[in-house]
């Protein structure tokens, strides 16, 4: 994923504040959300207020793909200043536990996880 912060249009979120929503969503067979997973590539607010999302899931057939679709959604909808949000799947590079963030190591290690 992009670390470098950008600067949203006026009245529109951060891309930070549309990760730190994207935090509630999880999936549902992973204790974890999908930031810390590393499962987001990318964010992209655009005038108008359409907030594109390029993520991946943890595997190609992931069967609750279209229930982290709709929660992704759901939850980037409620910013303020967001009229549309459009998630796309994305498989390359594939995920793999590199990409999760320290917290998402945690998380999951808790859970028994060994990463």
């Amino acid at each position: 994923m992009d670390t470098e912060q950008t600067t949203a249009p006026a009245g529109l979120p951060s891309e930070e504040q549309v990760l730190e929503a994207l935090k509630v969503v999880k999936d549902p067979e992973i204790p974890v959300n999908v930031v810390d997973l590393g499962l987001i590539y990318g964010v992209d607010v655009q005038d108008g207020g359409l907030v594109d999302i390029t993520m991946t899931l943890t595997s190609v057939g992931c069967p609750v793909q279209d229930l982290i679709r709709a929660d992704a959604e759901m939850a980037v909808g409620r910013l303020d200043g967001v009229n549309s949000v459009n998630v796309e799947f994305v498989w390359t590079p594939p995920w793999g536990p590199d990409k999760m963030t320290d917290d998402g190591k945690r998380q999951m290690r808790m859970f028994g996880f060994n990463v």
